[in-house]
């Protein structure tokens, strides 16, 4: 427990939080469901591509899905393609040792299926340009990723507990947007393993606001005020996803109300007791960031209200 005003190490919150770890990884394991990406791809429809074995050149016309859903799934696939650099930063974080370590390697195992079943769909359906797309991969992978929470445990468990969900809603509402039957069951499919996630991490948080009420509530306010997805550092990244919440792919308002506010009502923020001087002005700034969310979500649905009345 916290004692006093003196927080505790980032070694001391591993190791207090690593029963909660275990019991969640049990419930993890019982409740995930086995599944196999070769099962969610049409491998029947495949046609080879130009280049060394000489078949056709992609064009837009080879697939029917709308661009905005097109920029959407690329954007869901580069963010799943830096899985090494994900890995990297959780296992120097959380340790490959115990409990955490067995959650590490099993997370890791079940997101590399998400970029395997993703890239083959595309590539079967001609959905995306092949060229352009392993060349995005390659620069992105090649920058790596940078985990922005450093070595602090609370802000990172905070983070992946705001992040897994709004991965989630990403690629639910993309499989959507594609108005293909078959990628809405494929991002749903992989949408179900992102909501475990979320949980997984929601209920380690849980936890250490029992532990450690007043670092906690911290470590939510800090992530929530300066939020941003993993695939930031995408090529392109701003332009796309103002173009992906023109579409209602993910937005401002969904963001606020279908993945911060849910998540802070199951940690019941606003009534956490224990809190030192620094958690209730934690509690405070985060009070003021949701109005802040509210009114920046309100303005960006009046600007599209109005874009869409010009375009008729």
């Amino acid at each position: 427990m916290t004692v006093g005003a003196t927080p505790l190490t980032q070694t001391a919150l591993l190791i207090e939080l690593e029963p909660v770890v275990a019991k969640n990884l049990d419930r993890h394991l019982a409740i995930a469901k086995e599944w196999f990406p070769h099962e969610y791809v049409p491998w029947s429809e495949g046609r080879t591509f130009d280049g060394v074995l000489g078949g056709e050149a992609w064009t837009p016309e080879d697939s029917p899905i709308p661009d905005v859903a097109r920029t959407a799934l690329v954007v869901n696939l580069l963010t799943e393609d830096n899985l090494p650099s994900y890995h990297h930063e959780i296992a120097t974080l959380f340790g490959r040792d115990g409990a955490w370590g067995t959650w590490v390697h099993r997370w890791t195992a079940e997101e590399g299926r998400h970029g395997t079943a993703i890239r083959d769909y595309l590539t079967v359906k001609r959905a995306v340009d092949p060229v352009a797309l392993e060349r995005a991969r390659m620069d992105h992978m090649s920058a790596g990723y940078v985990n922005a929470q450093g070595d602090e445990v609370l802000h990172s468990l905070a983070y992946v507990s705001f992040q897994e969900l709004a991965t989630r809603i990403s690629h639910r509402n993309t499989g959507k947007a594609t108005g293909d039957p078959l990628c809405d069951q494929l991002l749903a499919r992989i949408a179900a393993d992102e909501n475990l996630h979320m949980i997984f991490y929601r209920n380690l948080l849980g936890a250490a606001f029992e532990l450690a009420p007043g670092q906690a509530m911290r470590a939510v306010a800090d992530v929530v005020s300066d939020f941003q997805m993993p695939g930031v550092g995408i090529e392109g990244f701003a332009r796309k996803s103002v173009q992906i919440a023109l579409a209602g792919i993910y937005d401002l308002r969904q963001h606020r109300d279908e993945v911060v506010m849910p998540v802070l009502r199951q940690w019941d923020v606003w009534n956490v007791t224990g809190l030192d001087a620094d958690g209730e002005a934690a509690r405070e700034q985060l009070a003021a960031h949701m109005d802040e969310l509210e009114r920046a979500a309100s303005r960006f649905e009046e600007k599209r209200e109005a874009r869409r009345a010009r375009r008729g």
